[in-house]
């Protein structure tokens, strides 16, 4: 049996590869402000943290020149960019292994509330779960801050039998924050090949390396 009662998910490099949407939306961005070019390896590392600490650490912006590309971001982002992407080979077999072993999903992203609803139940996740919780515009919640919305429609005391499912840093310190248990996947974009980021430098309770690796946790 399971040793765990909820799964919560991260969307960018976890159920979905975002790339092409968010890369896209990044490049509108730098020619609209004639920012400086980026080489592909580096604007997918746009994808997944909140977007003003991305355009503040990659692209130098500050102050009002950050708010008014962030602004302009989101607007090509969601009114063209959004849909471009696609799911990940096999995640509809977890969520559907989930589904058949009784554990309920819910899912914590970064992504903005409106745009995290969108996507998410346009490629057929609402079907699995009603619990969908993003970022705010202001950009004051946390990773953690999210997962603990999550947490709280599940109703679930013990969060050690939690599992945050993410492909980032960001996601390793919410759960490790928030208390609950961390996979942590390499198929997608921060702990995958252009990420750059090191799965061993945070506390990672198991590493998968492909939806099926999730899988194999729930029926071992």
């Amino acid at each position: 049996m399971a040793r765990f009662d909820a799964v919560l998910f991260d969307v960018d490099g976890t159920l979905l590869d975002t790339s092409e949407g968010i890369v896209n939306s990044v490049k509108d961005t730098i020619a609209k402000y004639g920012l400086k070019s980026l080489p592909d390896s580096e604007l997918l590392k746009f994808i997944g943290p909140p977007m003003e600490w991305s355009m503040r650490e990659k692209l130098g912006l500050n102050g009002q020149e950050l708010t008014e590309a962030v602004a302009y971001f989101r607007n090509i982002y969601a009114n063209k960019n959004l849909m471009q992407a696609r799911a990940y080979d096999g995640i509809y077999g977890f969520c559907d292994r989930l589904r058949q072993l009784g554990i309920p999903m819910a899912i914590a992203t970064y992504k903005k509330q409106d745009y995290a609803e969108k996507i998410c139940r346009g490629f057929g996740f609402g079907e699995y779960t009603d619990i969908i919780y993003g970022s705010d515009y202001e950009g004051k919640l946390t990773k953690a801050d999210i997962i603990e919305l999550c947490i709280r429609d599940l109703g679930i005391a013990d969060r050690s039998r939690i599992l945050m499912v993410g492909d980032s840093s960001h996601d390793a310190e919410g759960a490790l924050k928030a208390g609950v248990s961390f996979a942590g996947v390499t198929y997608g974009f921060g702990f995958g090949k252009f990420g750059g980021e090191d799965p061993n430098d945070y506390k990672v309770d198991v590493l998968c390396s492909t939806p099926d690796d999730l899988t194999y946790i729930f029926d071992c």
